[in-house]
């Protein structure tokens, strides 16, 4: 199986759906319950880069994906974002989608929608460093937190694989159709 890189990362242990041209990983710093990211295959650092075959297949893999976590994780709905470029808050130079299952009960954000925004540019911000810190080089990092507090620290790689391995089989039967 090829390898799959987040810009220069390896991220094929946190990786629980393939398509031709995309695949999905679990977050290394959720937000929310389910939070994950759908990324195209080839590394480009913007929407605009991807040819239309590409971003057909990124854009399915957003709806398939969103589909699955939003039942998986009980959501009412999904916050689905793109920070296209790096005044638009992007760190890691490879465009991807976050996905985030939201509930009109339980959800940190439920009564205040609009402060997911500012948690995601603060989550994408500090995404680059963590990725690095995550590495198996770097210390291992404690428990999960999913609350949107400052305090949240980074999974470990077992955590996330262990995510990505419940979430693979939500899709074993239709995975890389698109």
């Amino acid at each position: 199986m090829t390898p799959l890189l987040f810009s220069t990362f390896e991220v094929t242990s946190q990786a629980f759906y393939r398509a031709s041209k995309s695949y999905a990983i679990v977050n290394l710093k959720p937000i929310v319950p389910g939070h994950v990211l759908v990324i195209p295959s080839r590394p480009v650092p913007r929407l605009a880069d991807l040819d239309d075959k590409e971003l057909a297949c990124l854009m399915q893999s957003v709806k398939r994906v969103g589909s699955v976590i939003e039942k998986v994780y009980g959501g009412d709905g999904l916050t689905i974002a793109c920070q296209d470029g790096k005044a638009a808050g992007q760190t890691v130079p490879h465009v991807h989608f976050h996905l985030l299952p939201r509930k009109f009960q339980g959800d940190p954000f439920s009564e205040k929608n609009d402060e997911i925004y500012p948690e995601l540019e603060n989550n994408e911000g500090s995404l680059k460093s963590n990725l690095i810190a995550s590495s198996p080089t770097h210390a291992v990092h404690t428990h999960l937190q999913v609350d949107a507090d400052e305090d949240r620290k980074p999974r470990t790689v077992q955590e996330m694989e262990k995510e990505a391995d419940y979430l693979k089989g939500f899709f074993r039967e239709t995975s890389g159709t698109n």
